[in-house]
């Protein structure tokens, strides 16, 4: 049994397949960053990220499977599902071990497994784009805080651009620890030392532009008035919109003048 570590980036484990096949392990665990110490006897190898060396193995699964078999794989990794490496893993052996595209093929455990976490990361990134609610800082800033099951920034990046292309923003994921801020120009990846403590009332009333109480009210006013009472459904209203969500959504945050 090896266990091969890596920079948990989606390069990284790319980089890592390709030693795999280089050095002929076998029997593969993931661990990423330092080694897991679950394994007592297993070797170790460290995979440091080549682009040139992902870039290869990227290619050669390009050659057999159709473009939405190669998002199915990056939504897969980004679904951050339990042993999802080695089930990619798998699934890539399949894909290069056959001439022809075998991405249809739910005979296959890899296949079927890989699918339903990609299926995963796109229906929680649908969600992240209804879901964000942002608020304006004094600096004229809109942030938003998200806490998604799955890594979604880098799905829903072009989404927020282009329905905010004329206003600075940043959504921050509190779970992964980094964020995504765009400039009017162009999005970058962010990393803050992000404290709990700036989510408090007191603390966002310092920040927060002075007519910013008065539209979130505004908003929990709007919403309660569109949901009319003889027809709720919270069962169905909890499948829409998953109790997970909620702290971060302004409809659901009680008015603090309550």
């Amino acid at each position: 049994m090896t266990e091969v570590i890596y920079d948990a980036t989606y390069e990284g484990w790319l980089t890592a397949v390709f030693e795999i096949y280089e050095y002929k392990y076998a029997d593969i665990v993931f661990a990423k960053k330092e080694t897991s110490g679950t394994l007592l006897f297993a070797n170790t190898h460290l995979a440091v990220t080549d682009v040139a060396k992902a870039k290869r193995v990227l290619d050669g699964l390009k050659k057999r499977l159709s473009a939405e078999g190669i998002s199915n794989l990056y939504n897969a990794f980004l679904s951050e599902e339990p042993q999802i490496e080695e089930t990619m893993l798998q699934f890539a052996r399949y894909v290069l071990a056959n001439s022809k595209n075998v991405e249809e093929d739910f005979s296959n455990d890899a296949i079927r497994n890989l699918r339903k976490a990609a299926r995963l990361t796109g229906k929680e990134s649908h969600r992240m784009e209804a879901f964000v609610r942002f608020k304006l800082t004094k600096d004229k800033l809109y942030y938003a805080i998200i806490e998604p099951d799955c890594d979604v920034l880098p799905l829903i990046e072009n989404h927020f651009k282009k329905r905010y292309a004329d206003q600075y923003w940043l959504i921050y994921d509190v779970k992964r620890k980094y964020g995504i801020y765009y400039d009017l120009e162009k999005v970058s990846v962010v990393e803050l030392q992000f404290n709990p403590e700036s989510l408090s009332t007191k603390h966002l009333t310092e920040i927060c532009d002075e007519n910013e109480e008065f539209f979130q009210n505004l908003w929990r006013h709007y919403f309660k008035s569109v949901n009319i009472e003889s027809r709720k459904n919270m069962k169905l209203h909890i499948q829409h919109m998953p109790k997970r969500y909620w702290k971060h959504l302004i409809e659901k945050i009680p008015n603090a003048n309550n």
